[in-house]
């Protein structure tokens, strides 16, 4: 009976060093400091590496010892997938990874469930820094993070968190601009879609009590900014209908759109917190018979390309900048000890979905 085939043991720093007749240092020196070697000497080690399979230095090892994970972690309080689905979110991740990039730094993505409050995940992600993208003042892996000794930069919302750098936009004066354009286009009678107010799952009508209890300062923020410019008009913020939809997709507002309009058919103009709302309304407005913006006007905000090549009356925010602003934050922070706040210019963008209403609305029924 044969014994057991020999198995070739992978090379160490160590054996290699050996096998080279260097030191220990010159073989790290390879890989970490290669400024610290000639060019020649340095394909060399690793040539030797490569036909004696040393996979170069453990990586944990490494951080151990230098207590550096050279990556940024990116807190994203949804599905992994919504960071590669939604416009915003991937303009913003786009930017991230560049100032990474830059840097040197590795970035990962450390998704979790905004319905679920294990914040394992947040304790076990090997980073030397948090960049929090757009949470709820309340959300239990903001207090996760804010509670490892790393610095942290916050994108959109919670807004005014002490020691925190944070980067967002006016949204409130934005949003008042875009009322400031719709009332001035004669428009009175005005419905609201708006994204996730709070923590709990609610699609539907979101009355005063849900309004006074949100938790979401960028949504809060915007809709006091359309409350503000219809006030300038005599408009009561009590007259207007407000559906909230807990899910961020085309689909959610397609949705919201056909309740709103089914139980509020005189409305004349749908003002959505977003473009993919926004793009949902236009959806259905098509498909309920009603001609944008003859008919119906419809706006969003975020300026996203689909919004763009559909002609949308939005809002336009810098959501790359806002990522690449975020990560140079973090990675620039040096030894500043005083937070900054940045707040990047919007820009509204008048399309071709807004108009006066019509002298007679068109009212329709059978939805």
């Amino acid at each position: 009976m044969s014994g057991p085939p020999n198995i070739r043991r992978p090379a160490t720093l160590a054996s290699l060093a050996a096998e080279l007749g260097v030191s220990r240092t010159t073989v790290s020196n390879a890989y970490n400091r290669p400024d610290q070697l000639s060019a020649p000497l340095r394909a060399r080690v690793l040539e030797a590496a490569r036909r004696l399979g040393y996979p170069g230095p453990d990586p944990v090892a490494r951080s151990l010892r230098t207590r550096r994970a050279g990556a940024v972690g990116l807190l994203l309080t949804e599905a992994l997938s919504y960071a590669f689905r939604d416009p915003v979110a991937t303009g913003f991740l786009e930017g991230l990874a560049l100032a990474c990039e830059r840097a040197g730094q590795g970035l990962l993505l450390v998704p979790v469930s905004p319905e679920h409050e294990d914040v394992a995940a947040v304790h076990q992600a090997g980073v030397d820094g948090f960049v929090v993208y757009s949470v709820r003042e309340d959300d239990p892996h903001f207090l996760a993070v804010l509670a490892r000794p790393v610095p942290t930069v916050v994108c959109d919302q919670p807004i005014g968190v002490e020691g925190v750098d944070r980067v967002g936009v006016d949204d409130r004066g934005a949003m008042l601009g875009l009322a400031r354009h719709l009332t001035g286009l004669g428009h009175r009678r005005i419905g609201v879609l708006c994204m996730r107010l709070g923590a709990n799952r609610h699609d539907g009508p979101a009355d005063e009590a849900r309004q006074a209890g949100v938790t979401y300062p960028v949504q809060r923020d915007r809709l006091a900014g359309l409350r503000d410019g219809l006030a300038e008009v005599g408009v009561s913020w009590s007259e207007i209908p407000v559906y909230e939809r807990f899910e961020h997709t085309v689909a959610a507002g397609e949705a919201a759109a056909a309740e709103l309009l089914t139980a509020h058919p005189e409305i004349t103009a749908v003002v959505c917190t977003s473009d993919i709302l926004a793009l949902g309304a236009l959806r259905h407005a098509i498909q309920r018979g009603l001609a944008v913006p003859g008919d119906l006007t419809i706006t969003g905000f975020d300026g996203v390309p689909e919004a763009e090549r559909a002609g949308l009356t939005t809002v336009r925010q810098p959501v790359r900048e806002k990522g690449q602003v975020a990560g140079e934050l973090l990675l620039e922070r040096g030894d500043r000890n005083r937070p900054r706040q940045v707040t990047l210019p919007t820009e509204l963008v008048i399309g071709s979905t807004s108009r006066s209403p019509r002298a007679v609305p068109r009212f329709f029924s059978g939805w």
